[in-house]
C-alpha cells in the first residue's frame, strides 16, 4: 500500500466516521473534532487517537466502541484499534463550521 492509497483509506475512514452522532451535542464526532488522528500502516493497520468532550464523559465507552466497529467495516481496513486520549483537552474551538 503506497501513501496515495494510505491517505484514500484514512479519508475514507473519516467519511464513514461522520456517520457516528455525539448523542449529547447531536453532531457527528468528525466535525466536533474529536477524532484527532487516523493513522493508516502497511496491510490495512488502523489507528485512531480520538477525545469526549470531557473527560468521565458517560458516551466515552459507547463512542470508542462505535469508532472501533465503523472502521472495521470501511475496505481494506485489517485491523483497527481506537485510542482515547484526552491531551489535548478538547474545547468548542475544535469544532468545524457546520457546511
Amino acid at each position: 500500500m503506497d501513501e496515495q492509497q494510505k491517505a484514500a483509506l484514512a479519508e475514507d475512514i473519516r467519511n464513514a466516521l461522520r456517520m457516528i452522532i455525539d448523542p449529547e451535542i447531536g453532531r457527528n464526532i468528525v466535525d466536533l473534532g474529536l477524532i484527532y488522528d487516523v493513522v493508516v500502516e502497511e496491510g490495512g493497520v488502523v489507528r485512531v487517537t480520538m477525545t469526549t468532550t470531557t473527560r468521565g464523559c458517560p458516551a466515552s465507552g459507547y463512542l470508542k466502541e462505535a469508532v472501533g466497529n465503523c472502521v472495521w467495516y470501511v475496505p481494506g481496513v485489517e485491523y483497527a484499534e481506537v485510542r482515547l486520549t484526552y491531551e489535548p483537552p478538547w474545547t468548542p474551538e475544535m469544532m468545524l463550521e457546520p457546511a
